[in-house]
């Protein structure tokens, strides 16, 4: 009985079963292996797509992928939307925020400005306290403060208070006549109106005697000869 020599050894070894192995991790190394793709058989669509024929169900799958496409877009576009809103929100909160608390502050520094504005008409703000007058002015402007309230004005309940009140003959309807207090205001909004003494028409005043007609007519001319 002959015995099989190295050669014939070494095909029995070849014709054994071929383990692959298909990890995606090397056991050894721990990195990640770069996938290997098999030629491309019959039916399978090649670099160039060219001469392909489509898988079964792919047209659907497409369609799905497009529809979840559009509505991923259109959910981005809803946050987007509602994203501008909130900041345009938070902007105007802010807004109003620092409005208030300035206003807040000058109100709070009315007094101040009172009591600098009696020590001007009395010849008292001189020195250091008049420039620290001139600064807390300056200031209160910058933010925005404005007086108002004028001899002479007519009477406006909405920005005037009516503290005194008094009848004139030479006013033909309610009119500040006296300015106790000016008016404080940061652009349309009034912080405090102005506190004035009104006069209005004397109603036992007898009316005012009516020119004669003949007054307002030219003299008639010199009878001609």
């Amino acid at each position: 009985m002959s015995q099989a020599g190295p050669e014939q050894g070494e095909a029995a070894e070849q014709t054994g079963p071929t383990v692959r192995d298909r990890r995606r991790i090397d056991p050894e190394t721990y990195e990640v292996r770069e996938p290997q793709h098999a030629a491309p058989g019959p039916g399978v669509a090649d670099e160039t797509g060219a001469g392909t024929t489509p898988a079964p169900g792919e047209g659907d799958r497409v369609s799905e992928l497009e529809t979840a496409l559009a509505e991923r877009t259109a959910d981005l576009q809803r946050l987007q939307a509602e994203y501008v809103n909130y900041k345009r929100r938070v902007d105007r909160d802010r807004d109003v925020s620092r409005k208030s608390a300035i206003e807040g502050v000058l109100k709070d520094l009315l007094p101040v400005l009172d009591d600098i504005r009696s020590a001007r008409e009395h010849g008292e703000l001189t020195g250091a306290f008049k420039a620290v007058g001139d600064e807390v002015t300056r200031i209160t402007s910058r933010h925005g403060l404005e007086t108002f309230g004028e001899k002479g004005d007519p009477f406006d309940p909405h920005v005037h208070e009516a503290l005194l009140h008094a009848h004139a003959a030479d006013v033909t309807g309610p009119t500040c006549v006296e300015i106790l207090q000016p008016g404080y205001r940061v652009g349309e909004r009034v912080l405090r109106p102005a506190r004035v003494a009104v006069a209005e028409p004397d109603p036992d005043a007898p009316p005012a005697p009516e020119a004669s007609a003949s007054a307002s007519e030219p003299a008639p001319d010199a009878a001609q000869d």
